[in-house]
């Protein structure tokens, strides 16, 4: 799985390379500053006697260490952050793209908050690990080793102190990334629980308000923020464990390498210059392994934000484009054969459904809450794939269709459909190649001109962030003329005009009829009023189709359907008309 982020990362192989070379002689060069000063303290310094010249000479080798050090960690830190940068934003490109391709039925199971905290925090912690583990990653190594060698090369037996020392750092590292991975990833999934709540309330906070639930939002959310917090304070008690551990052994270690150094010099074994080079070098080793065990905490977060990532980038194809079998001839632009589907695989939510509907015909859906008329749209245009059955449009199985052709046929207003910020027009156009006769027209179609000319600035007035700066009719309107622009094939109608009323949604129905008579149409409604003058009536109930037909026929012969007739348009003539 961590083979999908590493493909990123090869391309740059080299640059990342160079760059740990830079790294590596800015390294090398501040660990000769300590050298020269030991040289300056035991060679140019006798007694009362100074040999000024050698001070000059190695003083001035010593800045220069200093200043090749700083650009070349400067250079070396530039060049890690551009980097990450790339890798970064090409992972995250991919991310989006993969998410964007996923079905919708992978997609409940990865659930939005969850994409959404991928694509967001957790690209960022593998960016912070690869940026910051360039910088560190060469240098604290560099430092930890070439100190000790230095150190060895100085006094072989005062090294050793703090040689034998650093197997007991490793097993404090070891310990402690061991039991972060697990709880960094534990804290993501429940990040990914937090945005949920977060985009709930965002989306729904005029409900919210509205059924005076202000104070039950602050628990839900005040919930879901203390797990985040003992869960964060979990995982940072455990690695803020490294860090003093770390510490209090380097620094126990300075203090034998004082008390043992003082002990050799007494005994003539080794000069203060020496010792005053080795605590340089220590505090050079100190930082050195502080910096070794921040790569190890970082890369803890990281390897656990690699693995949700590559979770993503590693999902199979769900909907494959299977091979065309032999198209029929003569056939029905849209057919359903016997086709079941469950979304949970217990129970069923569409059972042994079938219908034909000619080119030009229009549909319409009847059936209370939960009875399956979105998912025969979802199934359709093949947002999840058929349990059993088959579903034809113009002779081929939709399954045999690429998606961009299959999606082009069709032009569709979900129940809970989105309208982004910008402008009518934006709106409208949707992206799309489309000329202003064919906006006009959708508007026009859709019964949206007159608002739309009554707005200051027309089809360029603004709209706000969910259409808020809209009313519930006019952004259903705006919806359907989106839909219409393209001139589909297919139109689907799924609630789109419960905001309308009656003239408005009559109105609409005749100018559907009479402009777009070509295209074979899809309403989904809770009022007849809206489906009465379809070609078929489908009546659903859990799943079930009770009954299908006409207008007239289902008031003759389906109780359901004239259940409801008689509950919104009366009885009798009336409902007949």
């Amino acid at each position: 799985m961590m083979g999908r982020i590493k493909s990123y990362i090869r391309p740059y192989y080299l640059f990342i390379l160079f760059t740990m070379l830079i790294k590596l002689a800015g390294a090398v060069a501040e660990l000769f500053v300590p050298y020269f000063m030991e040289l300056i303290l035991s060679d140019c310094i006798s007694g009362d006697h100074v040999k000024q010249s050698s001070v000059y000479l190695y003083g001035g080798m010593m800045l220069l260490c200093a200043g090749i050090c700083l650009a070349l960690n400067i250079t070396a830190n530039h060049m890690s952050a551009l980097s990450a940068g790339r890798i970064t934003q090409k992972l995250r490109h991919d991310l989006f793209q993969k998410l964007g391709s996923l079905s919708a039925k992978q997609l409940d199971e990865v659930t939005v908050s969850s994409a959404q905290s991928r694509l967001t925090s957790d690209t960022y912690h593998i960016n912070q690990f690869l940026a910051r583990g360039q910088r560190l990653g060469i240098r604290a190594p560099i430092l930890l080793v070439g100190g000790i060698l230095m150190m060895l090369s100085m006094d072989a037996k005062l090294a050793l102190v703090p040689i034998a020392l650093l197997p007991l750092i490793a097993v404090i590292v070891f310990f402690v990334t061991r039991k972060t991975i697990p709880l960094y990833t534990q804290e993501q999934g429940v990040l990914d629980r937090m945005v949920n709540v977060v985009q709930e309330n965002i989306s729904g906070v005029r409900v919210i308000k509205a059924l005076s639930k202000t104070e039950y939002e602050k628990k839900r959310f005040a919930k879901v923020n203390d797990a985040l917090s003992a869960t964060g304070a979990k995982a940072a008690s455990v690695s803020s464990i490294t860090m003093p551990a770390a510490s209090l052994v380097l620094n126990i270690g300075l203090t034998l390498v004082v008390l043992v150094g003082a002990y050799l010099v007494n005994s003539g074994d080794s000069t203060p210059s020496v010792i005053v080079a080795f605590l340089q070098y220590f505090v050079m080793i100190l930082n050195a392994m502080l910096g070794v065990t921040r790569i190890f905490i970082m890369a803890s977060r990281g390897q656990s934000s690699a693995l949700r990532v590559a979770d993503i980038l590693e999902m199979p194809e769900d909907l494959v484009v299977q091979k065309s079998t032999n198209v029929q001839e003569s056939a029905p632009h849209i057919e359903f054969r016997n086709v079941h589907f469950s979304y949970t695989g217990v129970g069923s939510n569409l059972n042994n459904l079938s219908f034909r509907l000619q080119h030009g015909q229009t549909l319409g859906i009847l059936g209370a809450t939960g009875s399956g008329k979105s998912t025969l749209v979802n199934l359709l245009m093949r947002l999840y794939d058929v349990d059993e059955g088959e579903i034809l449009i113009d002779g081929r199985d939709v399954r045999t269709l690429a998606p961009e052709e299959l999606r082009k046929k069709f032009g569709v207003v979900f129940q809970n459909d989105f309208i982004a910020e910008g402008t009518i027009e934006s709106n409208i156009r949707f992206f799309r190649e489309l000329s202003e006769e064919e906006l006009s027209l959708a508007a026009e179609v859709a019964q949206a001109a007159e608002f739309i000319a009554g707005k200051e600035g027309g089809m360029q007035a603004e709209v706000a962030v969910r259409g808020n700066n809209l009313s519930g009719g006019q952004k259903q309107r705006l919806l359907i003329a989106r839909a219409l622009a393209a001139k589909p094939e297919i139109l689907v109608l799924d609630d789109a005009s419960s905001a309308l009323d009656y003239r408005t949604d009559s109105m609409l129905r005749r100018a559907l009829a009479k402009r777009y008579a070509d295209t074979t149409t899809i309403l989904i409604a809770q009022r007849i009023s809206s489906i009465r003058h379809a070609d078929l009536i489908l009546v659903l109930q859990d799943g079930e189709l009770i009954g299908h037909g006409t207008h007239e026929e289902l008031l003759a012969s389906c109780e359901e359907y004239q259940l409801i007739a008689h509950t919104q348009m009366g009885t009798g003539e009336e409902a007949a008309v």
